[in-house]
């Protein structure tokens, strides 16, 4: 007999997912294709605690556009690549558990750590510390380009989903696939300055308190900024009952020396109060007339993530015109690779085979 403590590793959603329920799953699970491609069944994802795993087979750094950037790898050289990208604030340990994973099914996966997170390093001391939404893209281009990869799938959460979106939709030929958490997050800087609910805005405290010059000293602070971190890891992940230890693996990445600058630009440049750099604006004004997305897409809903829209994904539908699935994780929080990793690695599975 299954129950809820058995139901929640097996599906790899953690004891702590107190609100998962069979029913709810299973509710969400329709929304999903039949698994089969070519008349071959989808590979089912073996199930995996989360939390089983706490480090990477392999780190290496590999120079790529105007960063050195370190990434975790997995997988055989040779087989079809699958790009990981994390969010803020967090680092490649998003994916400890996902990666060995879709290893194990064959990819070769790659888990970089994004401008001014953890081994990743600016290559010249005059480049401009910028965290714009295509300067962050372009990097991912590049780091294919430097591990000459034409071809990935892509899948990300926060910071990572955003610039998924865009090289989906600005690059479509160098994506064969997108899974992406909380769905379409390209940001248009114009319509964000249109005041939200109240309730959303209280959400986004940091954002608004990054647009002072209190939230940029208190990035500088060692002290500060590890508290400040684990605040956010608290409240946007409520049903996620990891150990300090976990926290502490990833808040090692927060030690960069340009992650102050880079955290700090990239929320007052979504907010309209920093400059980006005058050769993206091309690729700005093609992502702020929201283009579709044409590849095959998994969106992912956290159910329990504060920032999550309501509407089971209808907020974002209509951006993603190629073939495409929702589900939406009851019990699960904001770093849902992490908190469900078996989930996760199961919708790249599963996309790769649409």
């Amino acid at each position: 007999m299954i129950n809820r403590r058995t139901f929640n590793k097996a599906m790899g959603l953690g004891t702590g997912a107190a609100a998962v329920s069979l029913a709810g799953f299973q509710a969400n699970a329709k929304a999903s294709p039949a698994h089969h491609h070519g008349g071959t069944p989808t590979p089912t994802v073996p199930a995996v605690t989360p939390g089983t795993h706490t480090s990477f087979a392999r780190l290496k750094q590999v120079k790529a556009g105007v960063l050195d950037v370190g990434y975790a790898e997995d997988g055989p050289a040779h087989g079809p690549v699958v790009i990981c990208l994390h969010g803020w604030p967090y680092d490649i340990h998003s994916y400890a558990d996902v990666a060995p994973l879709l290893a194990a099914q064959g990819y070769r996966v790659i888990v970089p750590f994004l401008r001014g997170h953890g081994t990743t390093r600016f290559l010249s001391s005059r480049t401009f510390r910028n965290a714009q939404q295509s300067a962050v893209a372009l990097d991912i281009i590049a780091l294919m380009d430097a591990l000459k990869i034409d071809k990935a799938l892509l899948a990300g959460f926060d910071w990572g989903s955003r610039t998924t979106d865009i090289i989906a939709a600005l690059w479509p030929e160098r994506v064969k696939g997108l899974v992406s958490v909380s769905g379409y997050l390209i940001t248009n800087v114009e319509a964000q300055q249109k005041p939200l609910p109240p309730a959303a805005e209280h959400t986004w405290w940091y954002q608004y308190y990054f647009a002072t010059e209190r939230g940029r000293l208190a990035m500088e602070d060692k002290t500060d900024r590890h508290d400040l971190c684990r605040l956010v890891w608290d409240t946007v992940s409520p049903t996620w009952h990891f150990d300090d230890a976990t926290f502490e693996r990833t808040a090692a990445a927060f030690e960069n020396p340009d992650y102050a600058a880079i955290v700090i630009h990239n929320y007052r440049w979504r907010l309209g109060l920093a400059d980006g750099e005058r050769r993206y604006d091309r690729h700005e004004g093609r992502l702020a007339t929201r283009p579709v997305i044409e590849v095959p897409t998994i969106t992912l809903d956290p159910e329990r993530d504060p920032f999550t829209a309501p509407g089971d994904g209808a907020s974002y539908r209509d951006r993603f015109t190629g073939k495409y699935a929702h589900r939406t994780l009851i019990g699960i929080g904001h770093n849902l690779p992490q908190e469900a990793p078996t989930a996760f690695a199961q919708a790249v599975v599963d996309v790769d085979h649409f």
